[in-house]
């Protein structure tokens, strides 16, 4: 039987602003869009933190044994400089300065895209479908609309008539923004543009002479609005109607107010059953900006080659500093966060390897079944990362607790405690154990144990001096000696 019969999620859900049960709309199926990157640029750390969170979410639903569909989108066209329909393509402007056709700077980016992403040990999407391999399904999109009444041609581009669609539908229902307070706030056009109102967003744009990148449609050569790709491809691999849309807080209006609009006008209904917004991270207390200089790139964390933090930090190590804030909560990225992440996922993956060294008795002092529904407990709640490491934590405790000899674990029990340990903090954080690495690790277990060594040899001589000076300058150095009746073990605080 799969576990997710044994389970009931609950999900916030932006829509209708409350966390509700989380009930497929096929039994033991999920269908997962989330909104990807427009590769014209190195990955943000942001973005980077809204894919990891969909990621854990994407681990846990398999977990449970659903089928999952998860499509996440390249955008390589189409998208403008800003919401306004105005600008540049961001990837041809790209292009012009660097002297090299546009799909260059796709490949380029997209290659760096993944690069990123393995390096922190995500699982890829079922389906990675591109904006531009998609032009004909925009087009077809496009033309239903227009069909239908709420768009309509100027010039060879193409617009959503908000106002029309607001008549009989609700503009603003996922952002909770009213089209007469976006009226009022609005600037009125300056004579040039070919909207009948501000509100109106592109479907199509017809291209200008110098714009490269563009496709032959029914009402120009042209290229698609960066809204309408979501619709398409979203609609295409999971249906009119699925169950999960996901991205970052910044994408709900008007991206996704855009999907909902675009797919009620296209085939009369509303595209999805919960919406998912990941927040921001910030650095240091600030928002993440190039041009204040408050920016760090991922690559640049994990090499340590910043003049914003003291240190380079693993790729599991920022992944487990990452899952120790709610996906919904804004997140700072600071050095001593990372630095308590690092000792924090030192212990959870000690305490990991000593399950397979722990002796067992007769009878345990922990309940193992109690704390194993926890887990699954905090997932449930809206995949309540925090409160799932918390709970792990309680487990590293108890494992420390047996290995001092102050408690006593089954031999079923720890066969329990170590299979949900590791399924947890593996398969479904997708933290790497670091410790078994071919990294400095072994090098410096070899060295440490060197020093217990000269340690032992100085009490023997009662140089008790020595001893204490080799343990206290270890401390010093974020490494704990442990004397017990079996010799002296250590682990990295």
């Amino acid at each position: 039987m799969s576990l997710y019969n044994t389970q009931q999620i609950k999900i916030y859900n932006t829509l209708s602003g409350e966390k509700e049960v989380f009930q497929p709309i096929t039994e033991g199926y999920v269908g997962m869009y989330v909104c990807g990157p427009t590769v014209y640029s190195n990955v943000h750390l942001g973005n980077v933190r809204t894919f990891m969170s969909f990621d854990v979410i994407f681990r846990y639903l398999k977990h449970l044994g659903y089928k999952v569909r998860y499509v996440r989108n390249i955008t390589d066209a189409g998208h403008l400089e800003n919401d306004a329909d105005v600008g540049e393509d961001k990837i041809t402007k790209k292009a012009r300065l660097e002297a090299i056709e546009p799909m260059e700077i796709v490949q380029r980016y997209t290659v760096d895209f993944h690069n990123v992403l393995n390096t922190f040990n995500f699982l890829p999407p079922s389906i990675e479908p591109t904006a531009t391999g998609h032009i004909i399904e925009q087009i077809e999109l496009i033309q239903t609309i227009i069909d239908n009444g709420l768009a309509y041609v100027v010039n060879g581009s193409v617009y959503f008539d908000v106002h029309k669609y607001n008549e009989s539908n609700e503009y603003g229902i996922l952002s909770k923004r009213k089209l007469e307070d976006l009226i009022h706030n609005t600037r009125e056009l300056d004579g040039q543009s070919d909207k009948k109102n501000p509100q109106d967003f592109a479907l199509w744009k017809k291209a200008e002479p110098t714009h490269i990148m563009r496709w032959p449609s029914p009402w120009s050569d042209g290229f698609p609005g960066w809204h309408l790709e979501c619709t398409a491809m979203s609609t295409k691999y999971l249906g009119d109607y699925f169950d999960i849309h996901g991205g970052g807080m910044d994408l709900k209006f008007p991206h996704h107010e855009c999907e909902i609009a675009q797919n009620q006008a296209a085939k009369g209904q509303t595209p999805v059953k919960y919406w998912m917004h990941a927040n921001m991270l910030e650095l240091n207390g600030a928002r993440m900006s190039k041009s204040t200089g408050n920016y760090i790139n991922p690559g640049e964390l994990i090499t340590g080659d910043n003049d914003i933090m003291s240190k380079a930090y693993n790729p599991s190590v920022v992944r487990f500093f990452m899952m120790q804030a709610s996906y919904r909560s804004v997140l700072d990225l600071t050095d001593a966060g990372l630095s308590a992440a690092e000792k924090g996922h030192h212990r959870l993956m000690d305490a990991i390897d000593l399950t397979d060294s722990l002796k067992t008795g007769s009878s345990s002092s922990f309940n193992i079944i109690e704390w194993k529904q926890k887990c699954y407990e905090a997932m449930n709640d809206d995949f309540n990362t925090p409160i799932l490491i918390a709970t792990l934590f309680e487990a590293v405790k108890f494992i420390n607790q047996i290995k001092d000899g102050s408690a006593t674990v089954t031999s079923e029990d720890l066969t329990i405690l170590k299979d949900t340990l590791e399924t947890f903090a593996f398969s479904v954080l997708g933290l790497v154990n670091i410790s078994n690495e071919n990294t400095g690790t072994d090098k410096l277990s070899k060295a440490v144990e060197i020093l217990i060594n000269l340690r032992k040899e100085a009490r023997i001589n009662k140089d008790f001096a020595l001893s204490d000076k080799i343990r206290d300058e270890l401390a010093e150095a974020g490494i704990q000696l442990k004397d017990s009746r079996d010799g002296t073990t250590f682990s990295i605080q």
